[in-house]
């Protein structure tokens, strides 16, 4: 089944999708974001202790294989919150500059990019230790087939980076609770690292020249009828980059491939979840009509956030309705998973 827009099958299509799916309780739900986990995190996070929580979008750090791919089903109609300045265009700066034509060719900011991430300090992570991610979010609910928008909020994650099959990946933070993220649905002896689970000494391991690494990790993320398998293979990319510690040589590799995939464009003044104005890099995916653009510090090029919103209006949302919006405060390394840096 071929996700339509603008026609009664899509329509059908959409709606029908969106009925089968089961219900989102927050983290006691089975899930997924790669080919058959909507909600991932849900799945690995231990509730055995923890009382029922609120519905909730399935959680947009997490690999991203299939997100775009229900989005193009399930998205609905919302436009992004600017950090409390009222809500913000989701075109905002990135496809009018490229209509005027002022957007650079697209390599050459990522080579920027590129050389800034070489220059990066961040790593070596030890494999007893923890990558911490701090992050404003925003998310919603599809199960309903129309999106439920909630508020931005802090999310801490501790990612544990011992390799080999693990029970325990790390923890996360949210509403002031604590929680133990557990091995994925399936993985009785537990996830091993690999695409889904990026600790650092797989990331170091990847191959560096550009064109190979693209071809890697276009080998490894699963494909989906519902979404063009460039925009699945950006997204995975997107991830890494926003919920890893990266070695330098890695990091400027991965921005590089990132200029081979068909369709990357620049972004001019996107925009990240807390309104901060940067550099950025799209991708639009014409099939599920969907746009994902990832925002740098225009003065260091550093990682800022990503959002991703529809560009067409759909059955279930308008053209501009916000999918996800993430903002990075804080990335570092922690020996203790549960325990904020000191710094």
């Amino acid at each position: 089944m071929t996700a339509t827009t603008g026609t009664d099958d899509g329509r059908d299509d959409r709606a029908e999708l969106a009925r089968l799916l089961p219900p989102a309780t927050g983290f006691d739900l089975p899930p997924g974001r790669h080919e058959h986990h909507r909600e991932r995190l849900m799945n690995q996070i231990d509730h055995d202790t923890a009382p029922a929580r609120p519905r909730l979008l399935r959680p947009s750090f997490l690999a991203p294989v299939t997100a775009l791919a229900l989005a193009g089903a399930l998205v609905a109609g919302y436009s992004a919150q600017g950090g409390g300045e009222g809500p913000a265009r989701a075109e905002s700066g990135a496809s009018a500059a490229e209509r005027a034509g002022n957007a650079q060719p697209v390599a050459l900011v990522l080579g920027r990019i590129s050389d800034a991430a070489a220059e990066s300090g961040e790593g070596p992570v030890g494999d007893d230790q923890f990558v911490y991610v701090r992050s404003q979010v925003q998310g919603g609910d599809l199960t309903s087939g129309k999106l439920v928008t909630g508020p931005l909020a802090e999310r801490e994650i501790w990612y544990a980076q011992k390799p080999g099959p693990q029970k325990r990946l790390g923890y996360i933070r949210e509403g002031g609770e604590t929680l133990p993220i557990n091995a994925e649905l399936g993985d009785t002896d537990g996830t091993r690292e690999g695409i889904s689970r990026p600790i650092y000494r797989w990331l170091a391991a990847l191959p560096t020249d550009p064109r190979k690494l693209l071809d890697h990790l276009t080998a490894l993320t699963p494909e989906s009828e519902r979404q063009e398998h460039a925009q699945a293979v950006f997204e995975q990319i997107g991830y890494l980059i926003r919920e890893t510690v990266l070695p330098p040589e890695t990091a400027a590799a991965l921005y590089r491939a990132a200029a081979l995939i068909p369709g990357v464009t620049e972004a001019p003044d996107a925009v990240d979840a807390l309104g901060r104005h940067g550099v950025g890099i799209a991708r639009e995916d014409r099939g599920s009509s969907t746009r994902s653009e990832w925002v740098f510090d225009p003065e260091g090029l550093a990682f800022l956030g990503s959002r991703t919103f529809l560009t067409a209006d759909t059955a279930i949302g308008v053209k501009g309705a916000l999918f996800d919006a993430q903002a990075v405060l804080k990335r570092s390394v922690v020996d203790e998973g549960g325990v904020r840096p000191q710094d």
